[in-house]
């Protein structure tokens, strides 16, 4: 950290996780906002710059978008104003793990259902598991 309170790229991603790749990837498309330059032209971040970036890690870490991210990176900034809007994003996110989760579970059981037809035995010519998993071509070719 600086004089000024300030910190490098470098040590902007290690404090929050980040690759510094990526932080030059949420500048440049607006999700953080540009840092001021030294006199050497390096960036310098603020704790501004920290917050805001770990308020993006945890969304992505939660899945979001980085649209809706966006979105509620600019209603947070409206502090006095109504968050339904706030409410619709996460209530949209979380119609979409819920989906999600159910697709995941139809597919768990139906790998449960093939693991007990094969158990690993036979030849893979006659796997039962192969062939679930594979398009009607594949099969015609056995």
């Amino acid at each position: 950290m600086n004089e000024n309170g300030r910190i490098s790229i470098g040590e902007l991603a290690k404090r929050t996780g980040t690759k510094v790749v990526t932080v030059r990837y949420y500048e440049q498309i607006g999700l953080l906002p540009v840092p001021s330059r030294t006199a050497g032209n390096y960036r310098t971040y603020s704790n501004e710059h920290m917050r805001r970036l770990r308020f993006i890690r945890r969304c992505r870490d939660l899945g979001f978008t980085l649209d809706q991210i966006r979105d509620l990176l600019r209603l947070s900034s409206q502090k006095n104003e109504d968050c339904a809007e706030v409410d619709r994003i996460t209530a949209e996110h979380l119609a979409e793990i819920e989906q999600k989760i159910s697709d995941l579970k139809r597919l768990a059981k139906e790998l449960r259902r093939l693991n007990t037809c094969c158990q690993g035995s036979g030849i893979i010519a006659d796997c039962r598991i192969i062939e679930a998993l594979s398009p009607d071509g594949m099969k015609a070719n056995r």
